[in-house]
């Protein structure tokens, strides 16, 4: 909803609706949240599967439909309590309707001898559903709140949906023109690359209405773009911000434009890499300590399991324990270029780069001093890390990237930190 200097109340609201095939084929997919940078608390809420999540908002939409209807039985009881026979003759029903004001009204009743004994509780029968049930109103407006879902869009999916234009009742609004646009930003408010703050990849826009004046209450334009490709996917982070919304555009005159907009959540599939081998390497210490780790693969899905191991060739220092985190980078600003670990990068060319270093999840995978020859296991659920997953981002269009991580540390008795990290490939599998 927008207001502003000489707008009449205009009120903008986007409803976007996903087609609904696309939903049934799996292509458009519902989500439990909108993503975000933040790292939850609970590392167990990421590990709950679609079918879970659908299942608790069907259970929460019928709690909300059992308290609508307890709602409802509640003020017709206080407004009554009993079903009335409408065939009953009129005398026995004032009789019966005086033994009901007795039975509910005892006290005020003795308070107040003088008051008419044939004097009863009435529903007014041209009472509208909200003067009669204003509880169970407000429960079916709180449900209604509650079941806005958000939508998870595939590459090559449409995006459609009706803009709706409302104005205070008795008022007009005259315009030079509306407009809407759908929209694909790369948005870097903290990062400025080029001198610009942000970066449009995509920008479609239509015409609803021409040049004329709102006399309607409500008005509503129908929109539908036909987008066949969406280069790259919905990320929040802390410095970038890869956004698509649609925007409804209000030209006025002598005044800017009333502009609405209404985000949307792009995800994108890839399929796992042919040639994926496993990531072997060996580091240590001269003459103190010598490991040798190796893990699986190198690519992983979002929902994909870690696994491997870490063998200690040599060990002559007091290891007190050894722990395993998940680090995503996020570089952005200018010279961020698509390099490969150890490659030239934007900190060789001198160029201002943004990094902000997240540690998504930590966890202790050994307790105590090894010996030479032993053999630790990792294994590492991806779904159990209490954050928003996402793909790898590898400096696309140069502007910025994300990166993924694993740190392998080891801490002595002096708590010495010895730490190596292996960069890994996030990619995505399904959507949601």
């Amino acid at each position: 909803m927008v207001f502003g200097i000489g707008d009449s109340g205009l009120k903008i609201q986007i409803d976007l609706q996903p087609n609904q095939q696309s939903i049934a084929n799996g292509t458009i997919v519902p989500m439990d949240h909108r993503p975000s940078w933040k790292v939850g608390k609970n590392p167990f809420h990421s590990g709950l599967n679609k079918m879970a999540l659908l299942k608790q908002s069907f259970d929460k939409s019928n709690d909300l439909k059992q308290q609508q209807q307890q709602g409802i039985n509640q003020n017709m009881n206080n407004m009554g309590g009993m079903n009335m026979n409408m065939n009953m003759q009129p005398q026995m029903m004032n009789n019966n309707m005086n033994n009901m004001q007795q039975q509910q009204y005892p006290n005020q009743m003795m308070q107040n001898p003088m008051m008419n004994n044939t004097m009863q509780p009435q529903m007014n029968m041209n009472m509208t559903p909200q003067q009669q049930f204003p509880n169970a109103m407000n429960m079916n407006m709180n449900m209604q709140i509650q079941d806005q879902t958000i939508y998870a869009y595939g590459e090559h999916e449409d995006v459609q949906g009706v803009a709706h234009l409302t104005l205070p009742p008795g008022k007009k609004f005259e315009h030079l023109g509306i407009k809407i646009q759908f929209v694909g930003r790369v948005d870097m408010s903290q990062a400025i690359h080029d001198g610009r703050a942000h970066y449009d990849f995509i920008s479609l826009t239509k015409e609803l209405h021409p040049p004329g004046i709102l006399y309607q209450t409500q008005t509503s334009f129908p929109f539908f773009f036909r987008t066949d490709s969406k280069p790259y996917e919905t990320y929040n982070g802390r410095n970038v911000h890869v956004r698509y919304f649609v925007r409804v555009l209000v030209e006025r005159k002598f005044f800017p434009a009333i502009k609405q907009d209404q985000e949307m959540i792009v995800q994108l599939l890839k399929s796992e890499p042919r040639l994926n081998e496993a990531i072997k390497m060996e580091v240590g210490i001269e003459e103190c300590l010598h490991i040798e780790f190796q893990y699986q693969k190198r690519y992983y899905h979002l929902n994909d399991v870690i696994e491997g191991n870490i063998h200690f060739m040599l060990v002559r220092i007091k290891i007190k324990y050894m722990e395993l985190a998940v680090i995503r980078r996020e570089t952005s600003g200018e010279g961020v270029v698509n390099s490969k670990p150890g490659g030239i990068g934007a900190g060789d060319t001198g160029a201002s780069v943004s990094t902000e270093t997240q540690t998504l999840t930590r966890f202790e995978i050994m307790d105590g001093a090894p010996v030479k020859g032993e053999v630790i296991p990792v294994r590492l659920f991806l779904d159990g890390i209490p954050a928003d997953l996402t793909p790898t981002y590898d400096a696309p269009n140069t502007r910025f990237a994300v990166r993924y991580y694993l740190n392998l540390v080891l801490v002595d008795e002096e708590d010495r930190r010895y730490f190596k990290q292996q960069e890994i490939i996030l990619w995505r599998k399904h959507l949601g």
